[in-house]
């Protein structure tokens, strides 16, 4: 089967190659998918660079952890009338060396959830990373019913979501940043109530005043290291900040305007969900993707002989929306 992989971390046109391997055999509890679709995220870009880490994790890594594909085969204790199932994927490169920039990837059967008719497979592709982070993040302590909310970057992969997600959750009012007027414009058709670009605006005074000065009750935040003064200020008492992203590997945060505060700080990643969490969230997306409640913002779509190309879009952050890769 035709795969892309890498061996080594650096540059993506550098490392990345491609490359015939036998067709994997599905193992006790597994399913083999034949894959259509291959999504690319940043943490994807980022373990190729080697920013996570120098080091190689395995030898040869086909890298991509989000895919769409259909069931060919399954493994001992697999109820064979998944065979023919379009699925889509959730951790298929975590901890990993197969993900799904290939043409079959096989993952334990749970790994592998149905995908309605109606959803397009490029779609898929797209849903184990940045649609569960951003439900995870909605759905949380209790969800977002009742209460204020703002997204930070309510125009990028997981941000899209978390908008259309709190609304459709039941927030009170949803406020977004946004870096430009076109992307204001898509958070907007998401559901935003209020779209403030930061590089214009003041985000603690649009915020004070769209609020009337009682602050939000959760910041969903992608890059806490960028943020945490803003949301320090923007954030009610015995409010939260739901955090999933950071653009440093080190930050420091205002104690005492903190503490005085009660502001609470979670962090998570989707890769560690709990099996309650993840079956949540799972469980809503699919109910929400059954009835057609969802914007998706596909920004890309390249063949897999082009992954160097998605990588750099993906790394350049120039694009709004997810990158996907189609198998031959």
């Amino acid at each position: 089967m035709q795969t892309a992989f890498y061996e080594q971390t650096g540059p993506a046109i550098q490392v990345l190659q491609l490359g015939d391997v036998d067709e994997p055999t599905p193992a006790e509890g597994e399913v083999r998918i034949k894959l259509a679709w291959s999504g690319v995220n940043p943490s994807d870009v980022k373990a190729r660079s080697g920013a996570r880490a120098p080091a190689m994790p395995f030898p040869r890594v086909i890298p991509h952890s989000d895919g769409m594909g259909t069931i060919d085969a399954v493994g001992f204790g697999v109820d064979r009338s998944r065979i023919g199932e379009r699925v889509w994927l959730w951790n298929a490169a975590w901890g990993r060396a197969f993900g799904t920039a290939a043409e079959y990837v096989c993952l334990p059967s749970q790994q592998a959830v149905p995908l309605p008719v109606n959803v397009p497979g490029e779609v898929g592709a797209c849903l184990g990373i940045p649609a569960l982070t951003a439900l995870h993040a909605v759905l949380t302590d209790g969800g977002v019913e009742g209460q204020r909310v703002l997204v930070a970057g309510g125009a990028g992969a997981v941000g899209h979501y978390a908008v259309q997600f709190a609304r459709l959750m039941g927030a009170r009012q949803v406020i977004t940043t946004v870096s430009s007027p076109e992307k204001a414009t898509l958070a907007r058709e998401a559901g935003a109530d209020l779209a403030i670009n930061y590089r214009t605006e003041s985000v603690v005074d649009r915020v004070r005043e769209a609020t009337q000065g009682e602050g939000v009750d959760r910041v969903i935040e992608v890059d806490v290291a960028a943020n945490a003064a803003i949301n320090t200020e923007i954030v009610r008492p015995n409010g939260q900040w739901v955090v999933y992203g950071s653009g440093a590997r080190e930050f420091t945060l205002p104690f005492f305007p903190m503490i005085l505060r009660n502001i609470g700080v979670q962090f998570f990643i989707v890769y560690n969900l709990s099996e309650a969490d993840r079956q949540r969230a799972v469980h809503q997306l699919d109910d929400f993707l059954r009835r057609d409640l969802l914007q998706h913002n596909i920004a890309l779509r390249l063949p897999l002989a082009s992954i160097a190309e998605a990588h750099l879009a993906v790394e350049s952050a120039a694009l709004t929306g997810n990158v996907v890769l189609s198998m031959p």
